[in-house]
């Protein structure tokens, strides 16, 4: 198993204070890194996310808290987390996060493999590549980072389906989770991370732990070898998220975006990262009591957008949980100058900026307060998306979703049954009203 290509810059990261303070920048951002690796006694190589190293995020999932009732870890259990790749590419890397952690957790077998197509948690043989770290089996993470594998050689095709095995031998702080998955994560009961059969991964969970990134470099596998071309990183909420009560892979508008750009723009496809997260909003953090809401979108730019390997394009669906949640923002400048803060911040960074209109929501239940105020927000909000000057372009997903005959409402055809949530169809929608050029 050697390395795909030159060194890749494996190590610790640090994310920051995913609460809102930004990130240390520059040479002391490094130095920290350095002090608390050594400190830690973990990989001492800062990582830095850079977009013309070659290498790309494929796969890509926002943390979004500690994972209650894991108090001590998981210790003596593999985690194994089934994640499905928008790009391809020869070589591979992935990212675990401590990000929420209060103790450092130590991992002592990592693999990565190809999951079989069908579903669930076995391996197809010959795939599995054992993952070192500064060229060690064994990583320690500190609280509060994250660490990046060594490259190894697997070729991984477009849409591949793929397993990242991590075991802790050990008692750690709380996990690091993703609280929406709907897809993906098994556990078993001692070191089975290189197994390959999926016979005693026995519990199921629709959360992701600790796997934050999957990255791939190099041409794909088969006829034609495409190279990724960037990434287009998509900030969200839960209509990004998952597709409510319905577990399964492939189902998201991220997902179905992903395949119109393999099969329309094939000749160098853009990786699509799904960042949603369910009952996120833009201008302020989850209450206390729904912490896995997670941060701010404001405060979610530099560790959830900036830090993923070949971003060159943001996409933002966030706004409809600032109006429907208390407090409600019933001020569309207010909402709008959100968005233009963070359009402005991301085109500093060197990326594209598009942003999506806000969906109907008459007839949610449970909805308190002045509903025809709130959804007048939100039109008076679109109505300022659509006229320019926020986003670099727009994504209609007002006018995609929406009844005509009652375009308060979506279609019913695309109404999940909550008269929020885009069903199948309203996702396959929302993806078909992307201007691939725009991206």
């Amino acid at each position: 198993m050697g390395e795909a290509g030159e060194a890749g810059g494996a190590g610790i990261r640090r994310h920051g204070d995913r609460l809102g303070v930004r990130l240390l920048s520059g040479s002391a951002a490094i130095v920290l890194g350095l002090v608390l690796a050594l400190v830690a006694g973990a990989p001492t190589t800062p990582v830095l996310h850079a977009s013309d190293d070659g290498w790309v995020a494929t796969w890509a999932a926002a943390p979004t808290g500690a994972e209650p009732g894991t108090e001590e870890g998981m210790a003596g259990r593999s985690v194994r987390n089934v994640v499905r790749a928008s790009v391809g590419g020869s070589g591979a890397r992935v990212e675990l996060s401590n990000v929420y952690g209060t103790l450092p957790v130590t991992f002592t077998s990592v693999t990565l493999a190809l999951a079989l197509p069908g579903g669930g948690p076995g391996l197809r043989e010959g795939t599995v590549r054992v993952l070192t770290f500064t060229g060690r089996e064994a990583v320690t993470v500190p609280a509060g980072e994250a660490a990046l594998s060594d490259p190894v050689r697997l070729d991984v095709p477009a849409a591949a389906a793929l397993a990242v095995t991590a075991y802790a031998p050990q008692p750690s702080g709380p996990v690091t989770y993703h609280h929406v998955a709907q897809q993906g994560s098994y556990v078993a009961d001692g070191d089975l991370a290189a197994a390959v059969s999926g016979a005693a991964y026995a519990e199921a969970s629709a959360r992701w732990r600790y796997l934050t990134a999957v990255h791939v470099r190099g041409p794909a596998p088969g006829p034609g070898g495409a190279v990724a071309g960037g990434a287009v990183v998509v900030l969200g909420d839960s209509l990004t998220d998952a597709l409510p009560a319905e577990a399964g892979t492939s189902r998201r508008w991220t997902d179905r975006l992903a395949a119109r750009l393999r099969q329309e723009r094939p000749g160098r496809p853009l990786a699509v990262l799904n960042l949603g997260i369910s009952g996120n909003r833009l201008l302020r953090d989850a209450s206390p009591e729904r912490a896995f809401n997670g941060p701010a979108g404001l405060a979610r730019l530099e560790p959830d957008v900036f830090a993923q390997a070949g971003a060159r394009t943001v996409v933002l669906q966030l706004g409809i949980n600032d109006i429907l949640k208390r407090p409600h923002e019933t001020d569309a400048e207010e909402l709008v100058d959100g968005m233009r803060e963070l359009a402005d911040r991301s085109r500093a960074a060197g990326l594209r900026v598009v942003g999506c209109t806000i969906s109907p929501f008459l007839g949610r239940a449970g909805v308190k307060g002045d509903v025809a105020e709130l959804d007048a927000t939100r039109r008076e909000a679109n109505e300022l998306i659509r006229a320019g000057g926020v986003f670099d372009a727009v994504i209609d997903i007002d006018a995609a979703l929406r009844d005509p005959a009652r375009p308060d409402r979506l279609l019913a055809a695309y109404d999940s049954g909550d008269a929020l949530h885009p069903n199948e169809a309203g996702q396959r929608a929302m993806a078909d009203a992307v201007d691939l050029s725009a991206l």
